[in-house]
């Protein structure tokens, strides 16, 4: 079935946008999706990193950015619907595929997927693909979609540092009309995983917190509020 038939939450995070994305080591990056939004021209990219680095979030970006130019392709969601999601999907000036890794091997997938390539290619748009490791590391089973994959541009996202990770909260915050001071910040760090996706959401949570007790995100309320969702 074509992704255009399927009932799925396919709704963009609204907090996916570029303007929220803290670039640190991954500059080239962010200019890159940028430029290639911008003038329409380019292959595309293949983004690759650990889980929760932000990939997910550039993609989204992009098709933020594109509006109805792009299709985001969440395959955690979507792999269990099959291949035929893909039918139709080059004629879309940006294709923005989501974990390819968890599908990488399986015949159907690798061969819908290599036909896809090639009509994005000829019909001159951009596949974007992220994945947890370079095409050649995907296992995929056909060697020609790994030769493919690996003529795109290739970026690994690189791992935020402590410092970073608070910049990156707070530009979060501010996006979302909040104060973030450094000493809380650094507070929700040591309270919590470091992974950015967890400190998002945590994020998420004290908004909504804050808004409702109509309190800013001092530490002792940070404090409280942490204690009563545990």
């Amino acid at each position: 079935m074509p992704l255009s038939q399927l009932a799925l939450p396919l709704k963009l995070q609204d907090h996916a946008v570029f303007e929220s994305f803290w670039p640190a080591g991954n500059k080239a990056l962010v200019s890159y999706l940028h430029e290639l939004v911008e003038t329409g021209n380019g292959p595309g990219c293949w983004v690759w990193g650990a889980a929760a680095s932000g990939k997910t979030h550039l993609l989204q970006a992009v098709c933020e950015k594109s509006d109805d130019r792009a299709v985001y392709v969440p395959l955690a969601l979507l792999a269990d619907a099959g291949p035929g999601i893909l039918d139709g999907l080059s004629s879309r000036q940006f294709v923005c595929l989501d974990d390819v890794h968890l599908v990488a091997g399986d015949a159907d997938w690798d061969l819908a997927l290599f036909k896809l390539y090639n009509l994005v290619t000829d019909a001159g748009g951009s596949l974007v693909a992220t994945a947890v490791a370079a095409p050649r590391e995907c296992r995929f089973g056909l060697a020609d979609l790994a030769s493919r994959f690996s003529l795109l541009p290739a970026y690994r996202l690189s791992a935020l540092n402590e410092a970073d990770r608070i910049k990156a909260l707070q530009l979060r915050a501010r996006h979302r009309g909040l104060d973030l001071p450094d000493d809380t910040a650094i507070f929700l760090l040591n309270r919590s995983k470091r992974d950015m996706m967890t400190l998002y959401a945590l994020l998420d949570q004290l908004d909504t917190a804050a808004l409702e007790a109509k309190r800013r995100l001092t530490i002792p309320f940070v404090k409280e509020t942490l204690n009563s969702i545990r």
